[in-house]
């Protein structure tokens, strides 16, 4: 039996997990796990050699090697095929600030999702929340609400902190916390595909109360859109742009609600 592959110690995760081209190519996006980036990050950018950046990642050496040369040819092949790079999931650990680096000590983490209740199925279903409302950026919420369900009634819900993170560092937050379903306004293309490979059902393009659309949810009656993806979530948003809303510069209205 193949012994279980250590999980790599990072000190942040990516604040930005699309690149994209200005003239995209033909093919699937290329996926940079966040060990990947933590490596590029420590060798490329602060210029650490690999037993530097091995005691940094908590591994060998040689594994160091082998997880900067799998994302340098990552980097190559998108750039040489104009491809959109994609960062997120993998095999790795947040430095809780104890780390032999120092950058990262004092550094606030969002604090975890607390375990589901033991015994009976739990459904976890989280949305991006702003005083009730589900928040319309989720690359940007500051806040989860997260509602444990189970024969189909809600049996609790807490509101989680972020503190900071977005994008497709959230994707891994929510997986983290066992979290089976998101409901959310606007989303970009990244963090729906992070939120794929981490297993978790997507509900976008929704706004409005939180506890409302969790109960149209458990009803069977909240849409599930799929045409979510905006065509100009990279863009500037201009003043009064609301995402997801209703109004006369309505995202759903030409890109299904897909903002970040």
């Amino acid at each position: 039996m193949p012994r279980p592959q250590r999980k790599r110690r990072i000190c942040r995760e990516p604040e930005y997990a699309v690149f994209r081209p200005e003239g995209i190519g033909p093919g699937e996006p290329v996926q940079l796990t966040c060990d990947e980036f933590e490596a590029i990050r420590l060798v490329d950018q602060l210029g650490l050699t690999h037993e530097q950046c091995a005691s940094r990642m908590d591994i060998s050496r040689t594994t160091v090697t082998e997880v900067y040369e799998s994302a340098r040819k990552k980097i190559a092949h998108a750039l040489v095929s104009g491809r959109s790079l994609v960062i997120g999931g993998g095999s790795y650990r947040l430095c809780p600030g104890d780390g032999p680096c120092g950058d990262c000590a004092g550094r606030e983490h969002p604090q975890p999702i607390s375990d589901k209740p033991k015994g009976e199925p739990i459904m976890r279903i989280a949305v991006t929340y702003e005083d009730g409302a589900i928040f319309q950026h989720f690359g940007h919420t500051s806040q989860f609400k997260v509602y444990d369900v189970a024969n189909g009634k809600v049996i609790s819900a807490q509101i989680v902190d972020t503190n900071g993170q977005g994008h497709g560092a959230l994707a891994n937050f929510l997986f983290s916390g066992g979290v089976d379903v998101l409901i959310c306004g606007g989303i970009g293309g990244g963090a729906i595909n992070a939120l794929a490979n981490a297993g978790i059902d997507l509900y976008p393009g929704i706004d409005g109360s939180a506890d409302m659309a969790v109960m149209q949810l458990l009803a069977g009656v909240l849409p599930k859109r799929t045409d979510v993806r905006c065509s100009h979530h990279d863009h500037e948003h201009g003043e009064g742009h609301d995402c997801g809303s209703h109004h006369d510069h309505d995202c759903g209205s030409h890109c299904g609600g897909g903002c970040h």
